[in-house]
């Protein structure tokens, strides 16, 4: 593509060079260039990219768009190498993506969804919804991203880079899908990752404390401030009324038509009649013009608002009540409120749970309908916010019957630095608990130590096949070595 097509639309920006030459790339990453290829210099946490320019020009990079107020003077850039100054490069890259790759989200009806809590679930249940309908449908979010119902490839990160993205917009506008449904991070719209997207629906599920840490946001503040950028990118949008943040989005964006949802404060789209039991939730939900009953197999009340969210959703598209009811129905969403079937029956649980409030719902759903004991696994990532970590000790202490604190995705810190921290938490209360570094092992002990009446609750990895420590993932799949675990019991036992 011609670089004066690919800067259509982008402001503030300073130039060196011949704009009229073809373009054959855009890349962040200077390992990733290629001859004729456009070089975006990003600073990032943990590295400079304009410190990569040479390596980028000399890899054939033949143009270069570096951040304003960075340095270039120790870089020498050819003169037939057009340089771009840009006042935000980050910015820049999304823009220029949604250029070079046609703009592929205004051919799309693209729907958001964002949250603390409820991302993942919410947009499998939109997914499922629309599939039924017999709708094209891509999906792009924590656990990985699909086309037209076939995983193409797993997520290392809830919502991609811009470029990375709009090639993926592009990739399935040519697959024929009409509807892209996707979770949108707090760190996506802070890093301008979404920016150019062309939104038609939005929705928030719910607000909590988490991703407070120096390389996410400073505070609750900016945490927020961040997330209610997806509506400015929005006309239609959908919110727990329910939700203490969610119920003031109405009256902040007064432009925007602003459709609301809960169980307790809204006034339309409610659920009422609600049976949560140990393997489904069902309500009563206006769809078209009468009450219909709708079940889904995920337990707990949380599943009822991720479950509104998506009605609500599909309502407006235009999606039948038969076919909401059905996809709901059998909906099935990796590591979120799964259960792994084990020859020795017991119940275990694999969540992702890895927020003060998220491990505090999940232990108090499983807790209201267990006869037997509830028996927490989990521990907390590295490199992230510390000061839940005595949060998520305290709340396991007093809800769950038994804790094994564990290692997670420990990533550059010491893991028993991190469970001695948990431990303050747990401390305070009268909760029965032990230390297990070792991930596998821990999960091992809460298996010998149950039985069918109890459940063990894997909390804070979810999905994830794998742990990372000191910046090397790890094979750590927990359906996978639950299995393997109960495998080598009944081999001695058979002994």
């Amino acid at each position: 593509m011609n670089l004066k097509n690919i800067l259509i639309g982008i402001d503030n920006l300073k130039a060196r060079g011949n704009l009229d030459i073809e373009i054959n790339g855009i890349e962040r990453n200077s390992n990733e260039i290629k001859k004729g290829y456009m070089f975006v210099a990003i600073k990032g946490f943990t590295a400079d990219g304009h410190q990569f320019i040479e390596k980028a020009i000399e890899k054939g990079a033949t143009a270069i768009v570096a951040q304003k107020g960075a340095d270039l003077s120790k870089i020498t850039i050819p003169e037939d190498v057009v340089l771009i100054v840009s006042e935000n490069t980050r910015e820049f890259l999304a823009l220029a993506a949604c250029n070079f790759y046609g703009n592929p989200s205004k051919k799309l009806k693209l729907i958001g969804i964002t949250g603390t809590k409820g991302k993942t679930t919410t947009t499998f249940m939109i997914k499922e919804i629309l599939e039924k309908a017999g709708k094209k449908v891509g999906l792009i979010g924590t656990i990985a991203t699909y086309i037209n119902g076939k995983k193409i490839q797993d997520s290392d990160r809830t919502t991609p880079e811009s470029i990375e993205l709009q090639k993926l917009f592009a990739q399935m506008l040519d697959a024929g899908v009409e509807y892209v449904v996707m979770e949108v991070s707090s760190q996506s719209l802070k890093l301008h990752r979404v920016d150019g997207c062309n939104f038609d629906y939005v929705a928030f599920t719910n607000f909590s404390e988490d991703h407070i840490s120096e390389k996410e946001h400073p505070n609750m503040e900016d945490y927020l401030n961040s997330k209610l950028k997806l509506f400015k990118m929005c006309k239609k949008g959908f919110v727990n009324l329910d939700d203490l943040q969610g119920n003031k989005i109405p009256e902040m964006f007064p432009e925007n038509e602003i459709i609301g949802y809960g169980i307790d404060n809204a006034e339309k789209n409610y659920a009422k009649d609600i049976t949560i039991t140990n393997s489904y939730v069902d309500f009563k939900f206006k769809i078209s013009d009468k009450n219909e009953r709708v079940k889904v197999d995920i337990p707990g009340r949380f599943t009822v608002y991720n479950a509104l969210a998506a009605i609500c959703i599909c309502k407006v598209i235009g999606i039948d009540g038969e076919a909401i009811k059905q996809a709901l129905e059998n909906i099935k969403v990796p590591g979120r409120s799964e259960m792994i079937e084990n020859k020795l029956s017991i119940p275990i649980m694999i969540d992702y749970a890895h927020s003060p409030e998220s491990l505090e719902n999940i232990l108090n759903a499983v807790k209201s309908y267990t006869r037997g004991n509830v028996i927490s696994v989990f521990g907390c990532g590295g490199d992230r916010d510390s000061r839940k970590r005595p949060l998520m000790g305290e709340i396991s202490g007093k809800i769950a019957d038994y804790t094994i604190i564990t290692s997670d995705n420990p990533r550059t810190e010491d893991p028993d630095k991190i469970i001695d921290q948990i431990e303050k938490g747990i401390e305070k209360t009268k909760g029965k608990y032990e230390k297990i570094t070792d991930r596998r092992k821990a999960i091992e002990k809460a298996i010998k130590i149950a039985t069918k009446n109890d459940i063990i609750v894997l909390a804070g990895k979810g999905h994830e096949p794998y742990q990372e420590i000191n910046g090397v993932k790890h094979d750590f799949d927990e359906r996978i070595i639950v299995k393997e675990i109960i495998e080598k019991m009944n081999k001695k036992s058979n002994k």
